[in-house]
């Protein structure tokens, strides 16, 4: 008689989970995205648990490429409130963790003309923090506009849909 497989067993591992901390969607508004990288973070013992409890902003944060090393700047993790005199500062800047290739190509990529370095997203995966960066391009105000129209007249489609489905 054959064994039915065991369900934790024949269950498919996908790895560590993603878990979202923060996302920067003004950025996907102002800007066009061309490119993204995931990034390691260097970060503090009071920044992980700060992390944890999902105190970070990504709204006003840049990046830039200093000597070889990729550095980001503006984003904003809370103090963790349980942490005493060795608690971080809110808005210090930490260095990213990329392969060599990689801040070689952003590195050249950036200093073009009309290009910048933005967060996107900060999430643990697994027991790591990470942080997707784009190199983007900013929008002029009648692309914003147009996004915006594309946006309503796809989910006025939706909606349409939706009704014809119901009658």
């Amino acid at each position: 008689m054959a064994k039915k497989p065991d369900a934790k067993k024949s269950a498919k591992d996908d790895g560590p989970k993603k878990s979202l901390v923060a996302s920067n969607k003004k950025a996907r508004h102002d800007y066009h995205i061309d490119d993204t990288w995931e990034a390691g973070m260097v970060l503090t013992g009071t920044e992980v648990k700060a992390l944890r409890d999902r105190g970070a902003s990504l709204l006003d944060g840049y990046c830039y490429v200093e000597r070889g090393e990729v550095w980001m700047e503006g984003v904003h993790i809370a103090p963790y409130a349980q942490g005493t005199w060795t608690n971080h500062a809110a808005r210090r800047k930490r260095k990213l963790l990329l392969h060599k290739a990689e801040i070689a190509k952003l590195a050249g990529k950036s200093s073009e003309k009309g290009y910048t370095v933005v967060p996107l997203e900060l999430y643990f995966l697994g027991s790591h923090a990470k942080v997707v960066i784009a190199l983007a391009r900013g929008k002029k105000e009648w692309d914003k506009r147009q996004t915006l129209r594309e946006q309503q007249d796809l989910r006025e489609a939706q909606r349409a849909i939706r009704h014809r489905e119901l009658v």
